[in-house]
């Protein structure tokens, strides 16, 4: 048997290389740790282990929250009631320079409420407000960085599939970390509110003055497309902090709510329900063989005793808890740069997780730094998933440069929150503690 430290600090490495070469995460991670465990601790507990994990992890009855947050959103995406917030956000913001990047965040963040995906929400809002901003004289660039980076509110607003990711990565109460998510979704939704109210100030040419004011009724009337939001919001997020359902529950009832709102609204054919429903577990059976991977990666480490080790490092070489904190910021933000943000999840938080716990940190308020930290890979360049996903949708109408360069000040507004995270976990921590009694 070769050391388990080694093996354990070698397969890191190799991992990394198989997915340099295009390896797909979850194949890379499973190769690594079935390897891993034959060097460190035998045939036997690895084979034992490849028999047993695959099913415990799909049997997990925590998962039913996936598939049902993954069609809740495809739904509510087919229904139009992304279009329906937009507009009315758009009608209440006409007089205010840089409405449209308003309504743009404001529906952003409404739409987060219903969909689980980031990319999804970066493409359709790419689809819907891009032309009509470009048809008004707003900057290209600037208009399509507001839409990437409002489109990444979906990993932090509730249901988000990263935060129940998260939580089954790690056995985190999945009710507690979408609780903590609410607040700070809330905080860079306003944060970003208010830093487009500087940047319209700063960079009068990236927001023409309005020239469109619409009457009280249509205004009123607008509202009227409001309701589903807040009827979904309400079932999930409701159920949730009341304690009358748990997440994997909560997720059925948005689904079926979401279902519910396509049928009276009369805007979902059946051709586009089976679709949503196909889309649904195709894109369920991919996150679960890369949870398998992530999982059988634990396991490896957890035999190996590497976070011991890591910690004994930590704790001999005499850093701060909160050097290592930002430490691991910087990292995820190189790393956000060069990968997609589910692999980078599912990668480190083996590692990292109880890295953060043994510092003596609260697992729940790291889990949403780390939310945001996924959020802010989703729109860095240049491997930022929202920049293609909006690019994509764009066709043709922004250059790559444009989008590159009109992301970077939705990027420092990202980098704000992030820091108002760091320094006060309060934020994070409030609705979960309110929630525990």
């Amino acid at each position: 048997m070769m050391d388990p430290t080694l093996v354990a600090t070698f397969s890191i490495f190799v991992m990394l290389g198989l997915m340099a070469l295009g390896i797909p995460v979850a194949v890379a991670m499973l190769l690594v740790s079935g390897t891993g465990m034959m060097l460190a601790v035998g045939p036997n507990y690895t084979l034992t282990t490849f028999q047993t994990l695959p099913y415990n992890t799909a049997a997990n009855y925590t998962f039913a929250a996936i598939p049902m947050f993954v069609m809740m959103g495809l739904i509510a995406g087919s229904t139009g009631i992304v279009k329906d917030i937009y507009q009315a956000a758009n009608m209440w913001l006409a007089k205010v320079r840089g409405g449209l990047y308003m309504a743009t965040v404001i529906a952003a963040a409404g739409f987060g409420a219903v969909n689980g995906s980031t990319i999804v929400g970066a493409a359709l809002f790419t689809r819907i407000a891009l032309p009509e901003m470009i048809a008004l004289g707003y900057n290209k660039g600037a208009g399509i960085g507001c839409i990437i980076g409002a489109g990444t509110f979906a990993a932090m607003i509730p249901p988000s599939i990263t935060i129940v990711l998260y939580g089954v990565l790690t056995s985190e109460s999945i009710g507690q970390l979408l609780m903590a998510g609410i607040v700070p979704g809330i905080l860079t939704g306003v944060v970003y509110l208010l830093g487009i109210a500087v940047l319209a100030r700063a960079k009068p040419s990236w927001t023409p003055p309005p020239v469109k004011k619409y009457p009280l009724r249509e205004r009123l009337r607008s509202l009227k497309g409001v309701w589903p939001i807040g009827f979904v919001s309400f079932l999930v997020i409701g159920g949730i902090y009341s304690g009358l359902v748990s997440p994997s529950a909560a997720g059925a009832i948005g689904a079926f709510g979401v279902l519910l709102v396509g049928l009276v609204l009369r805007r979902l054919s059946k051709s586009e329900l089976v679709s949503n429903v196909a889309d649904a577990a195709l894109i369920t059976a991919a996150l679960f063989f890369i949870v398998m991977g992530g999982t059988a990666f634990s396991r490896l480490l957890l035999v190996t005793g590497f976070i011991d080790v890591l910690l004994e490092f930590v704790n001999n070489h005499g850093f701060e808890p909160w050097m290592v904190i930002l430490s691991l910021v910087g990292i995820y933000i190189v790393l956000g740069m060069l990968m997609d943000p589910i692999s980078m999840m599912v990668m480190t938080v083996p590692i990292v997780h109880p890295l953060v716990e043994g510092l003596g940190y609260d697992p729940i308020w790291f889990a949403i730094v780390m939310v945001k930290l996924i959020e802010l890979s989703c729109m860095t360049p240049p491997v930022g998933i929202n920049l293609f996903a909006a690019i994509s949708a764009a066709n043709g109408q922004v250059a790559t440069k444009e989008v590159y360069f009109g992301v970077l000040p939705f990027v420092v507004l990202e980098l704000i929150v992030l820091a108002l995270l760091l320094s006060l976990p309060e934020i994070t921590l409030l609705l979960p503690k309110i929630m525990m009694g």
